[in-house]
C-alpha cells in the first residue's frame, strides 16, 4: 500500500448499465465521499453509486 491510498482511502464506484464497474474518485473521509456519491445521484445520472474503503472486498 503506498502512501496515497493510505490517506485517502475511500472511494466512490460507478457501475454502468452493462455493469462495467468504474472508480470515480478517492476521499480522505467516508463522510466526503459519501456526499460525492449523493450529489452524483442527485443530478439524476442513472448509474448506481457507491463507496468502499480502499481493500474492502465486493460481491
Amino acid at each position: 500500500m503506498n502512501e496515497g491510498s493510505t490517506m485517502l482511502p475511500w472511494h466512490v464506484i460507478r457501475q454502468d448499465d452493462n455493469g462495467n464497474r468504474y472508480r470515480v474518485g478517492r476521499y480522505a473521509t467516508r463522510s466526503e465521499a459519501q456526499q460525492v456519491a449523493d450529489s452524483l445521484e442527485v443530478r439524476g445520472h442513472k448509474q448506481l453509486y457507491w463507496i468502499e474503503r480502499l481493500g474492502q472486498k465486493t460481491a
